[in-house]
């Protein structure tokens, strides 16, 4: 006969509590995803086979016509290079400038948490607003855009109502929206950074640049990589700026994905082909998501 030891005792008793935290909590969490997660796709999915209004039976049958017309519309490409755009000045303007900014306000004082506050509040702001406000701003006849050049006497500057500039707006408002946030990620990594290394380096005759390359960037790492996927996560996921800024206008110029699946599907009553375009968005931020991880943030 054997007599179980206390650590296998302790190990049988680890895994029963386990087991029942699994049984406990994993019903709810899967009903959760079901119906707010797999059931909306395969709807999704299923529809996008369809030429359906969103009234009636699902009769009209079209096969993959729909994703046909998604490929086929100009405006479905533009509104995936916008997107890009959004992605490419996140990686150059917004994630450099927000890590400047978080090695000038990470220490613990009481003015660098109040700089760290001035410059989180954009994020705080609820994006319909902060779209409204700037669409204000950018107004040639009222806004801040008609009160310089009215002040230096030029000519009025309709920014939003031109096709060639409409984005950059919407560029300059996202930069502005979301560098707090990044920000933030980048001092709550500077705070977890060893003191003692950067001190190690000073004592042997370290720049303050090198300081930085070869000691700083690389143990923040991981939150660099946590910040560039969600900058492109929310890249392909922005709607609310776009629509409370230009509404995809002026001529269809400043779309992104989700906006173009809205205005061009949900207003129009395209069920059928504004679910087509919602899958293949879905399949790019899921074949983004996985393939990062894999490949980027597997270690971390």
């Amino acid at each position: 006969m054997t007599v179980a030891t206390p650590y296998v005792e302790q190990r049988r008793r680890t895994n029963l509590n386990a087991w029942a935290a699994i049984v406990l909590f994993m019903p709810p969490a899967l009903l959760l995803f079901t119906v707010f997660v797999f059931l909306p796709m395969a709807e999704a999915s299923w529809y996008s086979f369809f030429n359906w209004n969103g009234y009636g039976r699902l009769e009209r049958f079209i096969g993959l016509k729909n994703y046909g017309y998604v490929f086929e519309d100009p405006v479905f490409f533009r509104a995936l290079i916008n997107n890009g755009l959004i992605i490419v000045v996140s990686m150059l303007v917004q994630l450099p400038l927000a890590m400047g900014v978080s090695l000038l306000v990470a220490e613990r004082t009481r003015d660098a948490v109040w700089f760290r506050l001035i410059f989180f509040l954009p994020y705080v702001l609820a994006d319909i607003a902060a779209g409204l406000i700037w669409r204000f701003m950018f107004d040639g006849d009222y806004g801040l855009a008609a009160a310089i050049t009215g002040l230096f006497g030029l000519q009025p500057v309709y920014l939003l109502a031109s096709p060639d500039w409409a984005y950059s707006a919407i560029l300059i408002v996202v930069v502005w929206k979301y560098f707090g946030f990044y920000m933030m990620l980048f001092v709550a990594g500077l705070q977890g950074v060893d003191k003692s290394l950067l001190e190690s380096a000073e004592i042997d005759g370290a720049s303050p640049s090198q300081k930085f390359f070869k000691v700083t960037l690389p143990l923040l790492g991981p939150m660099v990589r946590l910040a560039i996927f969600f900058s492109v996560v929310g890249s392909l996921q922005l709607f609310d700026i776009v629509a409370a800024i230009t509404a995809g206008g002026p001529f269809n110029t400043t779309h992104t994905m989700v906006s173009f699946l809205y205005y061009f599907g949900i207003t129009r009553m395209r069920v059928g082909y504004g679910s087509a375009i919602g899958v293949v968005l879905f399949i790019i931020s899921v074949a983004f998501a996985f393939g990062y991880k894999r490949l980027v943030m597997r270690d971390d």
